[in-house]
């Protein structure tokens, strides 16, 4: 059975993308049949890939609204080894719009990859920079839900809200949802501020927060520009470490995993 992760917060800036891209390049080259779901209107996980998004006749878009759509017609295969994408264009940037005249629309995407969970070790949800309707769809979806951070207060601060609506999708369209953790990203070690926050984040969030944090990097921006996660193109970089231990955390079976220092509801009491 497939674990699907949605990778979410409402601030833009925080490395969402490239944990998704970095996340499921590490789990595909170890051999984790993945999924990757481009729910971006931005379409920045689809262009990583190496594909053009507004080339593309059909996408996650057209998955979502059009029910008698193959997901065989979406899904790009091999662009990797082990490594799949259900691709966005900028049709997706109607999507709330649309979404918000269907019936079961928090079910929609639920529904686009249930024919796909028993091919997939791993799905991994790329989410825009929003709480919309589209991230409410990939929560739904989702069993765990993971959360990449940078040491800015505003940023900590702003965990309030997507706090909320995973509580609200628990109580509401999906009790089974549950906390993988947070990764600090674009660390800053020379910075009061960025060492204060981080901190302030492990005071509340424990152990849910990945260690060490991910420092800010140069490299970051060149794998980018090559089209190549970190572990293809500086696997000695301390990022690929951590993003070894997501992997990790995600493919444990749930009565092997380390007992948490909190509840897994824990995380979601906190404003």
């Amino acid at each position: 059975m497939s674990q699907i992760i949605a990778v979410a917060n409402q601030k833009g800036g925080v490395g969402k993308t490239t944990t998704v891209f970095n996340v499921g390049a590490v789990a595909a080259a170890q051999g984790y049949k993945t999924l990757l779901v481009d729910l971006d209107p931005q379409a920045a996980l689809t262009a990583s890939l190496g594909l053009q998004p507004n080339r593309l006749s059909k996408s996650i878009y057209h998955l979502l609204l059009a029910k008698e759509l193959d997901p065989e017609q979406v899904v790009v295969r091999d662009l990797r080894p082990n490594l799949d994408i259900l691709p966005a264009n900028n049709d997706l940037v109607r999507s709330d719009v649309d979404l918000a005249q269907q019936i079961g629309r928090e079910y929609l995407l639920q529904e686009s990859l249930f024919p796909l969970k028993a091919e997939y070790d791993l799905i991994l949800i790329d989410n825009g920079p929003t709480l919309g309707m589209l991230t409410v769809n990939a929560l739904t979806a989702a069993d765990q839900v993971f959360v990449p951070l940078v040491c800015e207060y505003l940023a900590l601060r702003g965990m309030g809200m997507l706090i909320e609506l995973v509580r609200k999708v628990r109580e509401q369209t999906n009790p089974k949802l549950k906390m993988l953790g947070l990764i600090i990203n674009m660390y800053d070690p020379s910075s009061l501020h960025s060492r204060e926050v981080y901190e302030e984040a492990k005071r509340i969030f424990g152990s849910y927060v990945f260690e060490p944090p991910i420092p800010k990097s140069a490299r970051f921006a060149e794998a980018a520009a090559a089209q190549r996660p970190m572990a293809e193109y500086d696997p000695s970089h301390p990022a690929v470490a951590i993003y070894r231990q997501v992997v990790a955390r995600i493919m444990t079976p749930a009565e092997e995993k380390p007992t948490e220092e909190k509840a897994a509801e824990a995380p979601l009491e906190v404003a």
